[in-house]
Order: C-alpha cells, then sequence, then structure tokens
C-alpha cells in the first residue's frame, strides 16, 4: 500500500495552529510509574494501527521491538511489518537524563526527540522524515504512551505538518 493518505490529507493553505492538551504532569500520581529502561528492556512486540484525520484505518502493522539499557543509555531496535507486506526498520538511541527526562535519536529523526514521563504516562515529541511516494515529508508527532500494568503499555501518537493534522498512531505493546 502506498502512502497517498499523507498527501490527500494536506490541503491547500497550510495555516500554523497551536497545540493544545494535557500535560504529562497531569499523570504524576498515576500507577505503576514508568521508567523506559525498564519497560523498553528486553523483547516486545506491539500491534498498531494508522488512522486518517477522519478515523479511517489506513494502515495495520506488527512492530517487534527489542531494547537494551547499560546504565542511563540504551538502544531500541524496531521492526515494523505492515498488512501489505511492507517492512520498515528504526533504531533508537536513547538517554535517560533523571527526573524523568529522555532524548532520543533515530537514522530518520530530525534532530533530536524529547520526552518527559510523570506517573504511568510518557509525552514524546519528534519531527519523523516520512517516505511518501518518493518524496520524504518531515512530520512532527505528538507522541504519549501509558503503562497500564507491568506488561502492557498503550501508546497514541498524533501526526501534524504544518500544524495540521494528518491522522493518528494507536498501538499496544506488549511484554
Amino acid at each position: 500500500m502506498k502512502r497517498r493518505f499523507l498527501l490527500a490529507a494536506l490541503p491547500a493553505p497550510l495555516l500554523l495552529s497551536a497545540c493544545a492538551g494535557p500535560d504529562v504532569q497531569d499523570y504524576a500520581q498515576e500507577r505503576p510509574p514508568l521508567d523506559l529502561r525498564q519497560y523498553f528492556n528486553g523483547p516486545l512486540v506491539g500491534h498498531g494501527v494508522f488512522t486518517d484525520r477522519n478515523g479511517h484505518v489506513k494502515a495495520r502493522f506488527v512492530v517487534r521491538m527489542v531494547g537494551r539499557w547499560q546504565g542511563e543509555q540504551g538502544v531500541l531496535e524496531e521492526d515494523f511489518e505492515y498488512s501489505d507486506g511492507r517492512k520498515e526498520r528504526r533504531v533508537w538511541r536513547l538517554t535517560h537524563h533523571g527526573n524523568g527526562r529522555y532524548s532520543g535519536r533515530a537514522d530518520d529523526v530530525v534532530g533530536e526527540a524529547q520526552g518527559q514521563a510523570a506517573g504511568n504516562a510518557l509525552r514524546w515529541g519528534y519531527t519523523l522524515k516520512l517516505p511518501v511516494d518518493g518524496k520524504v515529508y518531515e512530520v512532527q508527532f505528538d507522541d504519549w504512551m501509558w503503562l497500564i500494568d507491568e506488561r502492557v503499555m498503550i501508546n497514541k501518537a498524533r501526526m501534524r505538518k504544518f500544524g495540521i493534522d494528518l491522522g493518528e498512531v494507536t498501538l499496544s505493546f506488549s511484554r
């Protein structure tokens, strides 16, 4: 399946819009506490969908991950397989800075991703270089993760370009 859904999601007049929503500190009292060094350590599997801004499922996928941490430095290898047979790989190099703050880099991420955890939640923001029909677009991700229990995490990420909603990625991770 080609990724034409992104091109169709971009309207002719591109206007910037403000991003509002919850603050990660709203979850500070929620349990169990999320520590990426613990949760993303070892093998995990995720099942997800990409929905366009109208809520239509445009892609389904499974992601198999392996995380390894040494002190405050981690590597998270992600291997995606889409329902149309397409495969992708992303390798994150993560750093824990203390007080729930994290940063990360990957080859298809512009600059550095920044994250803040509080309670059972993590808010992770980054810009991804997304190939679509032979072109590469820089798309902003506002990524939220909530630890449900020691095994399951829910992940919801909004995708935007020029402040315009393109859609959402929703995943469930299991250890």
